[in-house]
């Protein structure tokens, strides 16, 4: 498609408003980047990165001052600025070149050309500029074809990989990223590079590794930077717990199938229904104990029992090791440990204890876990599918009729722990908490109904013995 930058461009005040300041303060501007890619590929986008030759922080505080922004910041170290205009994230850079020392990702920054800034950026579709000069306002300079290379929908560097990922290692990441994002392939040379470089992203700080790894599980189709992150090694380095799920074992006529492939399908499924990073997550983890648990049995097969309980357990010590919110860590553990609980479920018929501790277990995440289990799914065998999800549909319609029946959700005991001592004149103790979890128990497996008078009753049954 063909875009009339001048009138795309021309639409925003601010952006006309820019041009006559740069005019006024005798320095080029151009809109660089992000911005201009997106326009292309028809992507809605709310920021713009301007581009100044000359002080981009001196510009960005005259253009504030001329739009009524007060809040600006300014980061003089680096030559940049950014402030918030209406719906817009408006960030200036002056023309730059970088150098890095080998221990470090913080360039040492000097002025320089537009021509020499243009050719530092990480990828050929993030080097267009458009210019906002009034000399040639909306004219597209694309100096290493960007536009070629979107139309083709491949992921290049303007220089060498190998140069452009020495200098700055995180881009090995963000190159997976944008293939994700935007399902572009990726250039052979850069896998080559990201491959003989991967150590490098030793240098980064975890925090940003982290960020594009969940951009990556943010992306519509997912799978797409998990492949690339494997087959170049750099899973290896950056989550090798999910590197060591791939590979497929044959004894005899038992084989089981690749655990990597069946994830990167699992957190596809997922991506379809769900915009949940952490519902993703969930999918890439569901089977992450699988390779310490894998055994070969005679006569059966391979198993891999208790590999949702390891699993579970694993996920604190990833949260800290990628430093990962531990808000979420909960979820992510039930969610992993429960994972084959309502396939259990739908292979057997289920009895109203066996949906009530389902649900009490899962409690307000019950609906994630069902997707997470639906996607898990992924057999070649339609009818087997068929057949599994028709089982699932079952069990959901029993779920919801326990439910709405019993009131499950935030389960606990009706009769509370100050009323048990009270009634059994006990203080607190271990006894205490018997004695609740033997009437949860006790409505858990249908004897009494989820209500304060059944339980009241049954606590004055059961006291003295347990007492």
């Amino acid at each position: 498609m063909e875009i009339n930058f001048k009138e795309e461009l021309g639409k925003y005040g601010f952006i006309q408003t820019a041009s006559a300041g740069a005019e006024e303060m005798k320095v080029e501007l151009y809109a660089v980047g992000g911005f201009i890619r997106d326009l292309i590929l028809g992507r809605q986008r709310n920021e713009i990165d301007f581009l100044v030759t000359g002080s981009g922080t001196d510009f960005a505080a005259m253009l504030a001052n001329t739009l009524g922004v007060n809040q600006i910041s300014i980061f003089k170290n680096f030559g940049t600025a950014h402030f918030r205009y209406h719906d817009f994230d408006l960030e200036f850079v002056g023309a730059r070149k970088e150098s890095y020392e080998r221990g470090s990702r913080k360039p040492d920054v000097k002025a320089a050309s537009f021509d020499e800034d243009i050719s530092r950026r990480d990828f050929t579709i993030n080097t267009l500029a458009v210019s906002l000069n009034k000399k040639n306002f909306g004219e597209l300079i694309d100096k290493y074809n960007g536009v070629h290379d979107i139309q083709s929908r491949i992921i290049k560097t303007p220089l060498d990989p190998l140069i452009t990922f020495d200098d700055d290692p995180l881009r090995i990441m963000r190159a997976y990223r944008f293939a994700s994002q935007l399902n572009f392939n990726v250039d052979e040379s850069i896998n080559a590079a990201a491959g003989k470089l991967r150590e490098r992203l030793k240098i980064v700080s975890q925090e940003r590794i982290t960020d594009e790894f969940l951009k990556i599980l943010s992306s519509p189709k997912p799978s797409i930077g998990l492949k690339l992150l494997y087959y170049s090694g750099v899973m290896e380095i950056v989550f090798p717990e999910v590197a060591k799920l791939f590979g497929v074992d044959q004894r005899k006529d038992f084989h089981h199938k690749d655990v990597f492939l069946h994830t990167c399908q699992v957190v596809d499924n997922i991506a379809n229904v769900s915009g949940n990073v952490w519902l993703r997550f969930a999918a890439l983890m569901h089977d992450i104990a699988k390779p310490q648990t894998k055994k070969f049995v005679e006569g059966t097969g391979w198993t891999f029992h208790g590999h949702e309980e390891l699993g579970a357990r694993m996920m604190k010590s990833i949260f800290k090791k990628l430093k990962l919110p531990f808000t979420k860590l909960e979820y992510v553990e039930k969610l992993v440990r429960l994972h084959l609980r309502p396939i259990a479920l739908a292979k057997e018929e289920v009895t109203d204890s066996a949906i009530r501790r389902l649900i009490v277990s899962a409690g307000e995440d019950l609906e994630d876990l069902i997707t997470l289990c639906r996607a898990d799914i992924t057999s070649k065998n339609q009818d087997k599918v068929n057949r599994y999800l028709e089982n699932y549909e079952k069990v959901m319609k029993k779920v919801w009729e326990v439910e709405e029946k019993d009131k499950l959700r935030a389960f606990q005991s009706p009769v509370r722990g100050d009323e048990i001592m009270k009634v059994c004149n006990i203080p607190p103790s271990k006894k205490v908490g018997e004695l609740k979890s033997a009437i949860e128990e006790a409505i858990l497996d249908g004897k009494i109904g989820n209500n304060y008078e059944e339980a009241y009753k049954y606590l004055m049954e059961i006291k003295d013995k347990l007492i």
